[in-house]
């Protein structure tokens, strides 16, 4: 099993991949919570990470190392890193785009929530 230290040293290695451009404005860096996170309009789906603009206290990444352990359980290692990356690269694209003005992502990951929803829903998609 991934160990919280381990997924935290892990994470270190993902965000130092990263320019150190995409991390101006991000006042509060990333966050790691250990809790696990169920998305709102999807019960039962893990957000395994989020981006987050508050007005005072300035923008953020969280990433649930709890959501992570939910989904991936005793994955072997390379199987955590790779949805690590792609989960962080994620939310820095948010983060990114909202610096420029742009929604295209969030827009996307609500077509996507919709869509998971009805398929939990049986729904026909339209």
């Amino acid at each position: 099993m991934m160990t919280r230290e381990r997924f935290g040293e892990i994470l270190d290695e993902l965000a130092c991949e990263l320019p150190e451009a995409f991390y101006e404005k991000l006042e509060r860096g990333i966050c790691v919570l250990s809790r696990v996170k169920f998305h709102a309009a999807a019960p039962g789906l893990c957000v395994m990470g989020e981006y987050e603009r508050d007005p005072v206290m300035g923008r953020q990444i969280v990433i649930y190392y709890g959501s992570f352990l939910r989904v991936l359980g005793n994955a072997p290692e390379d199987e955590w890193r790779t949805e690590m990356r792609r989960v962080l690269r994620h939310e820095f694209r948010h983060h990114m785009e909202g610096l420029a003005g742009q929604r295209d992502l969030e827009i996307e990951d609500e077509r996507q929530i919709s869509e998971y929803v009805r398929n939990v829903r049986g729904e026909d998609a339209p």
